[in-house]
C-alpha cells in the first residue's frame, strides 16, 4: 500500500486528485515537510497529546491482559484443557462485531472520544462484575468475559483515529503515534504481572479489580480531553486563528 495517494500507480489522474482534496484539511500528505526538531519539540512538549498516551497506556493493560490469560481465566472458570481453549472463542468473536460496528459508528459521528469512553465504561463493568461475583459462579463471570474483552477491545481503533485526526502536520502525526504506541509497552507490562496463578480459586481478583481500574482513568480520560477540545473549538470560534495558533478545529 502506497504512503499517501500521490503515489498511489492504480488510482487514475481524477481519482488521486479527488482522494487528495479529502485530505486537504487532515491526513498526511505526501509534499508534506520532513520531521525537524521545532516540530518534534513542539509535539513532545504538547500536553494534550500526552493526556492521549496515558489514555492508550491505560488500554493496553486490559488489552494485554486479555490477549495473554483469557485461556488461564477460562480455566479458573471451571473448564480444562481444550474445553477451555475453545472457550476464549465467543468473547473474541463478540469482541470482533462490536469492534466493526464501533469503527463505523465513530467513524460515522466523528464522535470518537464518546465511543471509547462508552465501551471503556462497559468494560470496566464487566470486569468490575468479575471481580465481585463468586469464584464459583462460573457462568456469570464468563458473560462477565464477554462483555470485557467486548469492551477492551473496541475503543482501541476509535482511539487510534481520534489521535491521528487532532495531529495538525504529517510530521507531527508520525511522531505522535509512534508515542502513542510506544505508551503501550508499559500497559502490557502491566498486563503481564495482574492475572497471578496462585489467585486461580479466588478467581483472579486482582487482575479484575486493576483491569477495572484502567478502564476507568481511559473513559474519564476520554470524557475530559473530549470537552478540552470542544473548548478549544469554541475559543477559536470566538476569537479566531491569529489569537488562539489553531489553524483548523478539534476533532472529538
Amino acid at each position: 500500500m502506497p504512503d499517501y495517494p500521490e503515489e498511489a500507480s492504480w488510482l487514475s489522474t481524477s481519482e488521486r486528485e479527488l482522494a487528495v482534496a479529502r485530505l486537504e484539511k487532515e491526513g498526511s500528505k505526501g509534499d508534506a515537510p520532513s520531521l525537524n526538531w521545532e516540530t518534534a519539540k513542539a509535539t513532545l512538549l504538547d500536553g494534550r497529546l500526552w493526556v492521549h498516551y496515558i489514555i492508550y497506556f491505560g488500554i493496553s493493560a486490559p488489552f494485554s491482559s486479555l490477549s495473554l490469560f483469557t485461556p488461564t481465566i477460562t480455566a479458573g472458570l471451571g473448564y480444562e484443557n481444550l474445553q477451555a481453549q475453545l472457550m476464549t472463542v465467543p468473547p473474541y468473536a463478540v469482541a470482533y462485531v462490536v469492534s466493526i460496528v464501533t469503527a463505523c459508528s465513530s467513524d460515522y459521528f466523528n464522535a470518537r472520544a464518546l465511543h471509547s469512553a462508552v465501551l471503556a465504561t462497559i468494560g470496566a463493568i464487566g470486569f468490575l462484575a468479575s471481580a465481585l461475583l463468586p469464584a464459583e459462579s462460573f457462568h456469570a463471570r464468563y458473560g462477565c468475559l464477554i462483555v470485557a474483552a467486548s469492551g477492551a477491545f473496541s475503543c482501541i481503533p476509535p482511539l487510534l483515529g481520534w489521535l491521528s485526526n487532532n495531529m495538525h502536520s504529517t510530521a507531527a502525526a508520525g511522531l505522535a503515534i509512534a508515542l502513542n504506541v510506544s505508551w503501550g509497552a508499559p500497559g502490557q507490562i502491566v498486563g503481564v504481572w495482574i492475572y497471578k496463578a496462585n489467585e486461580k480459586e479466588r478467581g483472579y481478583p486482582t487482575g479484575h479489580w486493576t483491569n477495572f481500574g484502567m478502564l476507568v482513568m481511559v473513559a474519564v480520560g476520554c470524557v475530559g480531553l473530549r470537552f478540552y477540545y470542544q473548548w478549544r473549538n469554541k475559543r477559536l470560534q470566538r476569537l479566531g486563528p491569529d489569537a488562539t495558533g489553531m489553524d483548523r478545529e478539534f476533532s472529538y
